[in-house]
């Protein structure tokens, strides 16, 4: 479930609220989809956008249950693309998003931080991507955004998690902040990024994308294909049934109950 406010300054908040481990299944990737894509006309109201979780952590990564359980390939394509329009709405939404990790954040959360504007953490969260468990090659071109290239090989071969304060040293994570303190302080920044001049601000971040050159659309759809074929193969289901029959790797210690 995506829980949706907008505040009189114009931050809009979207927590993600769904138990055990908030992993993102179609349905709460579509909310999100939509309530994003929703803030591009200046008649929206929306300054600035904060993205946080309920509960013990931001994101236990794809729901690979739901990925299981639905017939022939439609879970592993639904995730697929929920995952590259879910960033792509981020990336392209056009005033800044900010995003608030706490607890853990699992592949497809550490996809969505990759893209996010500026990012608060707290301390002690691991940015796991889980995906050479799972049997996918996709991620890269959002996670980059995190982490020089070296480190984000590493990440990706052992799946071995990357605190918070080391991605907070690479600059990529703002600020660590206690996390009963995150929600309030991730609004705090929003609404100091609200009360600039909106054209300016929503020009800032066009010029950003264009100068940074990231072309999600593209390379992420590149990458998918190696996974499409791990799926076509059936190394990939394999790979999923090992992670939802618990025998899992030891960094998600029983949290995640994708």
């Amino acid at each position: 479930m995506i829980h949706e406010k907008l505040d009189e300054h114009g931050v809009a908040e979207l927590v993600v609220d769904n138990p055990p481990v908030n992993a993102f299944d179609l349905a709460s990737i579509d909310a999100l989809i939509s309530a994003l894509r929703g803030y591009g006309s200046p008649d929206s109201g929306v300054r600035a956008v904060v993205l946080r979780g309920e509960g013990r952590g931001f994101c236990g990564g794809g729901d690979v249950k739901e990925v299981q359980r639905l017939p022939g390939y439609e879970g592993i394509l639904g995730q697929i693309h929920g995952s590259q329009n879910l960033t792509l709405a981020i990336a392209e939404c056009p005033v800044p998003v900010i995003g608030a990790i706490h607890g853990y954040c699992i592949g497809l959360g550490v996809l969505v931080a990759g893209v996010c504007d500026i990012l608060l953490a707290s301390p002690g969260t691991p940015f796991v991507l889980a995906e050479a468990d799972n049997g996918a090659t996709s991620g890269i071109i959002q996670a980059i955004g995190l982490m020089p290239e070296k480190r984000l090989r590493a990440a990706l071969f052992t799946c071995e998690p990357v605190p918070a304060e080391e991605l907070a040293a690479f600059g990529s994570v703002l600020r660590l902040v206690d996390p009963e303190e995150l929600p309030s302080a991730a609004l705090a920044l929003a609404h100091t990024v609200a009360g600039k001049r909106t054209a300016v601000i929503r020009g800032l971040k066009s010029a950003m994308a264009g100068s940074i050159g990231r072309d999600i659309r593209t390379a992420y759809r590149q990458e998918l294909s190696y996974t499409l074929e791990l799926n076509m193969s059936g190394e990939a289901r394999d790979a999923r049934s090992d992670f939802t029959e618990h025998r899992r790797p030891g960094y998600l210690h029983g949290e995640s109950g994708n």
